[in-house]
């Protein structure tokens, strides 16, 4: 992920985050004690660093048994040895996070040390299966990435019209209204890829270390109605979840079961220029 990639990834981690539904506000301390639940998604944006303080808290206070990263290959996250946790120079050049085109490392190291016990998952696909995704769909990539059954995670069967209308509007907006109707279809099928990934690493996180396993990633995928809190409770159904967003207005709030409102951090461009060419 690089270049106009990761503003398009900063535009959808809180362009995806709007909408209705009613849920708890929380004071950032407040995530020191969160109920209880086998998997407690974390949402973000991605280069507000205030949310990654708060996710720590959350983590600190959480000691989950793992934690997936939506910014991680398996295979990276493989590389995050507990040997190499400590050092952030060490682990950002093991992870490869200066090509990945993610905001800066600092933001995330935190994250790795919190809980310092949790084991370390990663719950991203190559930037080539999203693509891929867009053209020959969800269900089709998923198995051909993952080996696990689309059907299972929902992606077997197409979305309702409403909902699909309402997926393609959401990623219209979340892209700046800038996209050509045509490519709307393809970007849900990209989002629905990502949601089961994301809920399988978690799955597989549970089952190989027990719980909470929490889940950092962006909005888009932490909203209960149709990002991982979803798709896992079609999944897994045995798995309690609770979702948390962090948005940066009040009047952004999606579905989520809490959800804390900050402030915005100083942004030094407009993501929405990218579709203007001007990068």
């Amino acid at each position: 992920m690089t270049g106009a990639r990761l503003i398009f990834a900063l535009i959808v981690s809180a362009g995806l985050a709007t909408g209705t539904g009613a849920q708890e506000r929380l004071a950032p301390d407040d995530l020191a004690a969160l109920p209880p639940a086998d998997v407690v998604v974390l949402g973000e944006v991605h280069d507000n660093p205030v949310h990654h303080r708060n996710q720590a808290r959350a983590l600190a206070a959480l000691r989950p048994a793992a934690i997936v990263f939506e910014m991680l290959t398996p295979d990276q996250a493989a590389r995050a040895t507990p040997a190499r946790r400590g050092d952030a120079e060490a682990l950002a050049r093991a992870l490869g996070w200066a090509e990945s085109g993610w905001p800066d490392f600092a933001m995330y190291h935190p994250l790795f040390t919190a809980a310092p016990e949790a084991a370390i998952h990663g719950g991203g696909l190559a930037s080539s299966a999203a693509r891929a995704a867009t053209e020959d769909g969800a269900a089709a990539v998923f198995a051909r990435e993952t080996g696990h059954d689309p059907a299972r995670y929902g992606l077997d069967t197409p979305l309702a019209a409403e909902a699909q209308a309402h997926r393609e509007a959401a990623q219209g907006r979340a892209h700046c209204n800038a996209l050509p109707e045509s490519m709307l279809p393809g970007m849900v099928e990209a989002q629905r890829l990502r949601d089961a990934a994301l809920a399988l690493a978690a799955i597989r996180a549970h089952a190989a270390h027990g719980g909470p396993v929490a889940v950092i990633t962006g909005n888009g995928h932490a909203r209960t109605d149709h990002g991982v809190p979803a798709t896992l409770a079609r999944a897994a159904p045995e798995l309690s979840v609770l979702s948390v967003g962090q948005v940066e207005e009040e009047s952004a709030a999606a579905p989520f079961d809490r959800v804390v409102v900050t402030s915005a951090p100083e942004r030094a461009q407009d993501p929405c220029t990218v579709f203007a060419g001007d990068d």
